[in-house]
C-alpha cells in the first residue's frame, strides 16, 4: 500500500509532459466549438449583437493607471498576456529540464521550426507582393499548439512518443518565434519612457529571482505594472507576460529523494496511527501526517511548475476559447468570400504548403548535415505529416492578423486564408499519418 501511494505521488510530480499533451488536446476541441460559434454568430441575423459585445468599452484602474479599452482588446491585450505568461512558464520548464534542455534534443525541432517560419513568410510575400497586405507576412508563420496536438491525439496510442515530442518542441519554439515577431515587427509608436520603467521593473524581478524569493504574489504584483508599462509603451503587452514568466524561480526547496523519504515516512505514520472510530473523520496523528505530505508536496514543486499547473487549464480551456470566440469571426457576405484575394491566398498557401515544406526541408537539411538525427521510431513520412499539422495556425495566426492589419476587409481576407489553410493542412496531416499507422498495424 505504501509503495503504491508513493508511486502515485512520484507520478504526480514527474508527468508534466503527459499533462501538457492531454491539456492541449482537450483545449483544441473547445477552440473548434468556439470558432464555429463565432463564424455562425457573426454571419447570422444577430451579427450586430456579436460585434456590439466585443466593441463595448470597459474601464479599469484609477488616475494614471486607468485603462479604457473595448472588450475585444481587453481579451487580446489582457487575457492573451496571461496566456503568453503560461507559454513563458512552459518554455522555461522545457529549456531547463524538458524537451529543449539539451543541444542534441533541440537541434531538430529548432531547425524544423525555423524552416516552418521562413518558408511560409516567403510564400506569402511572393503571392501578396508589394501591396497594402504585405505587412501580414508573420501570419502564416504561426502554429496553434492546441489544435496541432489535438489532431495528433486523434490518431491514438500508435503515435510514437518521439513524434509527439518533436511536434511539441517545434510548436514551443514556434511560439518563441511568434513572441519575437510581435515584439520587433508588430509594435508601433514606441514610448521609450514607459519601456525604460518596464525594464527597471524587470530588473527588480530578476533581483527577486537571484535572491530566490518564492512569494509568487510579489512577482504577480510587479508583473502587472510591467504589463501596464508595455501596454502604454507601444510594444504589445503579451511580450510582458513572457518576460515576467522567465523571472519566476525554477528551483525546488527540497530534493526529489528527500521528498520521497518524507512522503514514505508520513504515509507510514498515517498507516500506523491509531484509527478513529469514525469512518468519516481522520485522527489527529493522521491529520498531522497528511499535513506533512502536503507541506512536502509544496516544497518539491518549484514556483514555475506550481504556477504552470495552476494556470494552464484556465488559459487552455477558458482564455483561448474566449479569444477564438472574439476573433474567429469571418464575415462571408462582406468579404464576398474571394478565395483569389492575394492576402487570402498568401496566408492560406503559407500555412498549407509553406509549413509542410519548411518543416520537412529544414529537418532533412539538419540531418543531412549531421546536426541531428530522426527520433526513435519516427519516419520521414511522419515528419511530413507533422509538417502539415504545424500548418494549423488558427488562434496564433488570428492574433498576429489583428496586429498586422487595421483595415477590416484585409483582416477578414486574412481570416478566410487562416481558416481554410488551417483546416486543409490539418486534414492532410491527419490523413497522411493515419495511412502510415494503418500500414504499420498491418505489418
Amino acid at each position: 500500500m505504501i509503495r503504491e501511494q508513493t508511486k502515485k505521488l512520484v507520478k504526480r510530480v514527474l508527468s508534466p509532459f503527459e499533462r501538457f499533451l492531454k491539456r492541449q488536446s482537450s483545449s483544441g476541441i473547445l477552440l473548434i466549438i468556439a470558432a464555429i460559434i463565432a463564424m455562425v454568430w457573426s454571419n447570422s441575423s444577430y451579427a450586430d449583437m456579436y460585434f456590439g459585445i466585443w466593441d463595448t468599452e470597459f474601464t479599469l484602474g484609477h488616475g494614471v493607471f486607468q485603462v479604457s479599452e473595448p472588450l475585444k482588446l481587453w481579451i487580446n491585450d489582457g487575457l492573451m498576456a496571461l496566456f503568453f505568461f503560461v507559454v513563458g512558464l512552459e518554455i522555461k520548464r522545457e529549456v531547463m529540464a524538458g524537451e529543449l534542455s539539451t543541444v542534441k534534443d533541440l537541434v531538430l525541432p529548432l531547425t524544423a521550426a525555423v524552416g516552418g517560419m521562413i518558408v511560409p513568410a516567403i510564400i506569402f510575400l511572393l503571392v501578396v507582393g508589394n501591396t497594402e497586405g504585405g505587412n501580414g507576412w508573420g501570419i502564416p508563420m504561426a502554429t496553434d499548439i492546441a489544435f496541432s496536438l489535438g489532431v495528433l491525439s486523434l490518431l491514438g496510442s500508435k503515435v510514437p512518443i518521439g513524434l509527439k515530442v518533436f511536434l511539441t518542441a517545434l510548436a514551443i519554439i514556434d511560439d518563441i518565434g511568434a513572441i519575437l515577431i510581435i515584439a520587433f515587427f508588430y509594435s508601433h509608436e514606441i514610448q521609450w519612457v514607459y519601456l525604460q520603467v518596464a525594464a527597471g521593473l524587470f530588473l527588480v524581478l530578476l533581483i527577486f529571482n537571484y535572491f530566490y524569493l518564492r512569494a509568487v504574489a510579489l512577482y504577480i504584483l510587479v508583473g502587472l505594472f510591467v504589463w501596464f508599462c508595455f501596454l502604454k509603451s507601444g510594444v504589445h503587452p503579451t511580450v510582458a507576460g513572457v518576460l515576467v514568466a522567465l523571472t519566476i524561480p525554477a528551483r525546488r526547496k527540497i530534493k526529489m529523494n528527500n521528498f520521497l523519504e518524507q512522503a514514505k515516512s508520513s504515509l507510514m505514520k498515517f498507516k500506523n496511527a491509531k484509527w478513529p472510530n469514525s469512518k468519516i473523520l481522520l485522527g489527529k496523528e493522521q491529520i498531522s501526517a497528511v499535513d506533512c505530505i502536503v507541506e512536502s508536496a509544496k516544497k518539491v514543486q518549484s514556483p514555475v511548475q506550481k504556477l504552470e499547473n495552476s494556470l494552464s487549464n484556465f488559459t487552455a480551456n477558458l482564455v483561448m476559447p474566449i479569444f477564438a470566440l472574439a476573433n474567429a469571426s469571418v464575415v462571408i457576405v462582406a468579404a464576398e468570400f474571394n478565395l483569389l484575394d492575394r492576402v487570402t491566398l498568401g496566408v492560406g498557401l503559407g500555412l498549407l504548403l509553406g509549413k509542410a515544406l519548411g518543416v520537412s526541408l529544414f529537418s532533412w537539411l539538419s540531418i543531412r548535415l549531421g546536426w541531428a538525427q530522426l527520433p526513435s521510431g519516427v519516419s520521414w513520412a511522419q515528419i511530413v505529416g507533422v509538417g502539415f499539422l504545424a500548418g494549423i495556425g488558427f488562434t496564433m495566426s488570428l492574433f498576429i492578423s489583428n496586429l498586422a492589419y487595421t483595415d477590416a476587409e484585409v483582416i477578414n481576407a486574412s481570416k478566410i486564408g487562416i481558416v481554410i489553410g488551417s483546416i486543409i493542412a490539418g486534414m492532410i496531416g491527419f490523413v497522411i499519418l493515419k495511412i502510415i499507422f494503418l500500414k504499420m498495424k498491418k505489418t
